[in-house]
């Protein structure tokens, strides 16, 4: 029997340090490391030990032979990606080979002293780093510190919760993915932790302020907003960032209950990433399926009464450069009682399916029903997703609300008629008052994550490098950017806060009256554990700020069970 990993990894790498054979690839020694949508078991290799299935910090790692019918096409994805390959070819290192700076197991045991890997000094002064932003690129750099250097660490969010993209960013219905912050939690109350949610670094107090009261400052502060298309039209009610819908329907404070219109029938979402694909599935997912999960009450009722049938997804290139993962298509292609098409106006898109290699992920588009869709009728009965390549939006048509998409196509444009689109072509980071900030890219400047004429302030994770790779790509950011602090702490580079650590907190409860520290996140969570217990859902979150604050006042609940 072997193993098989069933998902887009999230690359944190755990399982390639704890396989005795080394049959996880690619490494992230190998160059393919950085730009693989998922890892891969070697099923010649594999000996049964489950040592991966263990370290997976998403439980995304199970036996071929328990395979659920939804996920059996991982075992021939698995076995493809070896396929040719000479032993040794993938990597050059035999079993037991070292896995490299970053690349450790999960730590679940009691909080020991820390181990310094990085060759400090003995000598080596603890630091106070104050991280701005509570989502995977910030704990990552969070968790480097606290279990390699004796630093203290502030958490900083400017929600009343922790989180980040973790809690808002993963659909509700990919529960295993959303387990890697189980993983994170653990370190909010770590002893050398200090944390302060609730406070916006820049409006409540100023990176000058922050910077005073620390030796360096992380800002993991993320993409938070959308890229736009650029057509005219774009900004009618009706046309909507997927970010926001993304938010919605994961109880974002930020973003209204009645904020999305499910009154037609066909929606178009121009993009056909990741995050395109996650909103069709919830689209049209059936909605006793979402209650289970930790989908958002208001889009629960909203889904529940929506109109939808027919989702529309624009590429204006081909399937072959389709942005989204294998696992994100293979999810569609499972989806009960919805019908899954590719528009076939052009004809080079069924040309490249039908040339497609076995081990190419546009061969999943194999089976899938083709048809030239006739855009005058109304969505068909049942419910559809539609992939249109070599297609793009030109303009959104309608005079108080959209009424249509202007696409081209084979032979020219035509309208689509739908009354909302959803805009998935990207995410963009903003300025962060205090931070230099580079237009073009949206990020801040920097080297090795330290920012550009700054010293002992540092960036990690979108708002660095760009809204590229997946949660656990931030490990190997963090570890860049961690590298470069201790480098210029070893060189009396940092600056020594003047006032002692509660002045901080102090300052902050001086200008937030939202401030939740760990006491209070506990309670949080205790709370939406509670209300998710008596719903038989794995928690009920609370959706606006003055809930959230309220609940981490609230010592009453107790955890389920």
């Amino acid at each position: 029997m072997t193993y098989a990993i069933t998902q887009t990894c999230c690359n944190d790498a755990a399982c390639v340090a704890v396989c005795p054979v080394n049959c996880i690839h690619p490494t992230p020694q190998e160059r393919e490391f950085g730009s693989t949508e998922m890892l891969y078991v070697d099923p010649k290799s594999c000996i049964d030990c489950g040592a991966c299935a263990d370290a997976c910090p998403v439980d995304a790692i199970f036996p071929v032979d328990s395979l659920p019918a939804a996920q059996q096409d991982y075992a021939a994805i698995n076995a493809a990606y070896f396929a040719g390959r000479k032993p040794g070819q993938e990597t050059g290192q035999g079993p037991g080979q070292e896995t490299g700076q970053g690349v450790r197991g999960p730590n679940f045991h009691h909080w020991d002293a820390p181990s310094f890997e990085r060759s400090l000094p003995s000598d080596f002064a603890p630091i106070r780093v104050a991280v701005v932003g509570t989502g995977p690129a910030g704990m990552y750099a969070a968790e480097d510190l606290l279990l390699h250097t004796n630093a203290e660490v502030t958490l900083v969010d400017r929600l009343p919760v922790a989180g980040g993209l973790v809690r808002y960013g993963v659909a509700p219905d990919h529960p295993a993915t959303k387990k890697v912050g189980d993983t994170f939690a653990r370190f909010h109350t770590h002893p050398r932790v200090r944390m302060h949610l609730g406070v916006e670094i820049g409006k409540d107090i100023t990176a000058a302020e922050l910077a005073a009261h620390h030796d360096a400052v992380i800002y993991a502060v993320g993409a938070s907003t959308d890229r736009r298309i650029g057509i005219p039209g774009e900004e009618l009610p009706g046309s909507i960032s997927a970010a926001a819908f993304v938010a919605w329907y994961n109880a974002h404070p930020e973003v209204a209950p009645d904020a999305m219109d499910l009154s037609s029938e066909r929606v178009v979402v121009a993009g056909n990433g990741n995050v395109a694909l996650d909103v069709a599935r919830i689209l049209v997912a059936d909605p006793s399926a979402l209650a289970g999960t930790d989908i958002a009450d208001h889009a629960l009722a909203a889904l529940r009464a929506s109109k939808v049938r027919e989702v529309v997804l624009l590429g204006r290139r081909g399937p072959e450069h389709a942005a989204y993962s294998a696992s994100e298509l293979l999810a569609l292609r499972h989806l009960p009682d919805v019908e899954l098409v590719v528009d076939d106006h052009d004809p080079r898109t069924g040309a490249t399916v039908d040339g497609a290699a076995p081990d190419e992920k546009v061969a999943l588009l194999r089976g899938v029903t083709r048809e030239t869709v006739d855009w005058s009728r109304t969505p068909a009965r049942g419910r559809r997703i539609v992939f249109r390549f070599h297609s793009a939006p030109v303009q959104v048509l309608g005079d108080d609300t959209v009424r249509a998409v202007r696409v081209t196509g084979d032979p020219g444009e035509l309208d689509i008629p739908a009354g909302t689109l959803l805009r998935a072509v990207g995410y963009r980071g903003v300025p962060v008052a205090g931070l230099p900030f580079d237009e073009a890219t949206g990020t801040v400047p920097h080297e090795g994550g330290r920012v550009t004429g700054m010293p002992g302030t540092y960036v990690v994770g979108w708002i660095k490098r760009g809204p590229s790779g997946g949660i656990g790509a931030n490990r190997a950011c963090a570890a860049e950017t961690v590298g470069t602090l201790l480098d210029d702490a070893v060189a009396g580079a940092l600056s020594s806060p003047a006032p002692a650590p509660k002045a901080f907190l102090r300052l902050a409860r001086s200008r937030s009256r939202h401030v939740v520290d760990a006491k209070g996140l506990a309670a949080i969570d205790r709370a939406e554990l509670a209300r998710g217990r008596d719903g038989r859902r794995p928690r009920v979150k609370f959706g606006t700020v003055p809930e959230l604050v309220a609940a981490a006042k609230d010592r009453r609940w107790k955890l389920p069970g």
